[in-house]
């Protein structure tokens, strides 16, 4: 009886300490996860082989898709690069967001809250690293006081428009290239994706969660691309030499000339694809992986022009390109990889958009969204319902709007299937059934009035007047080169 006592005591003292191992190995176990949000530049949403691509491969993001989730349904915060970084940063749709133009230094305001600053609220150390496009030196709307602890890479973005400047930014200090000759020499792309390796490597080393926004500028014009890449591709497609642009806008908007601009296109692309892979590789090696979240998606929809979206189907079966409010201009690839949380291989149809982010994240960093935000969290699509505890929320609407070079106001709602386009002010909708129409080819706005008398309420409650768009006096001459 004895030695049955003094066994059991054993046992239970034995399960004690086993569950208070248990509970100090979950007590070590970082509560929040880390997240890295890649994003292209003006990649289309059939960019990518995982999305329909033909004409190059990219097997380092089919990788990526393959052990996560492939989205068939998301959009970008707009068709254009300044506006849609705004929707993304700041979780307000384009009705809403501060930044609505698109020349390159509008800047964010001091109460502007973005999602860098509400992870850094609850502990994340927070990096930028890449394009900004939302503040130029000097105003309120650097990356350093929008949140970011470290900032490396292009602060306006005409200076992203080039890949051999003189020099990045570092925080808010001149980045010196040495070499770089605005032709030839130290590759931004290459640089910005060692800075962001750097920081992964750091923050190994630490307790704190971290939020990595790498904001890349391929494949964006202009066309250059350093020859270990572009040889693959030289010769492989029927080219039209490219002469270089000569625009005399007050900026050094003049891009290089490029004898094979497809090739150059696909070499690009490419790179980019394997870089994003190195990252991945990294994080496997640093033991990060699975504590970490991972996105890929671009900005907007492909751009016309030498680089032949047409050629490479690089919007797939959509209509239209960047500036378009056309599917096209707006619907991305994304790709969200988390091993052990995300199904691997999984491909979801959800409806969702920029906006979405900064609610998706801080509900996962265990913090609340502002209570501004127009985006909803994606927690429960990404994880699955039932590990999220609820079924996924739906938008009653996304709504776009782009003041295409202050020209005419581009407007665009969209409502379960339908989309509504409106090309201008005053111009009566167009009315499409992305079901049964996802090139929007026929616009079926004269059979359906009642959904499109619905959808003019939408975009007049939607529409909100943008605080001034005030531009910082442009760079004069080739500074930027």
């Amino acid at each position: 009886m004895v030695d049955r006592f003094v066994r059991l005591r054993f046992f239970v003292g034995l399960l004690v300490l086993l569950s208070a191992e248990q509970g100090m190995a979950a007590e070590a176990a970082p509560a929040r996860p880390n997240f890295v949000f890649i994003m292209a530049d003006d990649l289309g949403y059939a960019g990518l082989s995982c999305y329909g691509q033909k004409k190059y491969s990219t097997p380092r993001i089919d990788q990526m898709a393959r052990e996560g989730m492939r989205f068939t349904q998301v959009y970008a915060g707009c068709t254009v690069c300044a506006s849609s970084r705004s929707v993304l940063m700041t979780g307000l749709h384009t009705g809403h967001t501060p930044v609505r133009g698109n020349t390159g230094g509008i800047a964010l305001a001091d109460s502007d809250i973005t999602v860098a600053e509400v992870l850094k609220g609850v502990g994340y150390r927070t990096a930028c690293i890449g394009k900004w496009g939302l503040g130029e030196h000097g105003t309120t709307g650097i990356p350093n006081k929008q949140g970011f602890d470290r900032f490396f890479g292009y602060l306006h973005q005409i200076h992203a428009h080039f890949y051999y400047p003189k020099f990045l930014w570092d925080q808010d200090e001149k980045f010196v290239l040495e070499g770089n000759d605005g032709f030839s020499g130290q590759y931004t792309h290459d640089v910005i994706v060692d800075r962001a390796m750097q920081f992964l490597r750091e923050q190994a080393k630490e307790d704190d969660p971290f939020f990595l926004y790498l904001p890349l500028t391929i494949p964006h014009y202009e066309l250059l691309v350093p020859e270990d890449s572009l040889e693959e591709f030289r010769g492989k497609y029927p080219e039209t030499p490219y002469t270089g642009r000569r625009k005399k806008v007050g900026f050094p908007d003049d891009y290089a000339a490029q004898s094979h601009p497809k090739a150059a296109t696909a070499a690009m692309i490419t790179r980019m694809d394997r870089d994003v892979g190195r990252i991945l590789d990294l994080l496997q090696e640093l033991k990060l992986d699975e504590n970490t979240l991972v996105f890929f998606t671009s900005d907007n929809g492909a751009t016309g022009g030498p680089s032949d979206p047409d050629f490479f189907q690089a919007c797939g079966p959509l209509r239209g390109y960047k500036r378009d409010l056309y599917e096209g201009g707006i619907r991305v690839p994304m790709i969200a990889r988390w091993p052990g949380h995300i199904k691997a291989g999984s491909v979801n149809d959800h409806v969702w958009y920029f906006a979405d982010v900064l609610p998706t994240l801080s509900e996962l960093a265990k913090t609340d969204a502002p209570k501004t935000t127009d985006g909803l969290s994606v927690v429960p699509a990404l994880l699955g319902e039932k590990a999220a505890g609820r079924a996924q929320a739906k938008h009653d609407y996304l709504y776009w709007e782009h003041p295409n070079h202050y020209e005419r106001l581009l407007q665009a709602v969209r409502l379960g299937d339908w989309k509504a386009i409106r090309l201008d002010a005053g111009l009566p909708l167009e009315l499409y059934n992305l079901r049964a129409d996802v090139g929007e080819k026929t616009n079926v706005a004269a059979d359906h009035p009642s959904v499109v008398q619905q959808m003019e309420q939408i975009i007049k409650s939607a529409h909100k007047e943008p605080p001034p768009q005030i531009e910082p006096k442009p760079p004069a001459g080739r500074q930027y080169q």
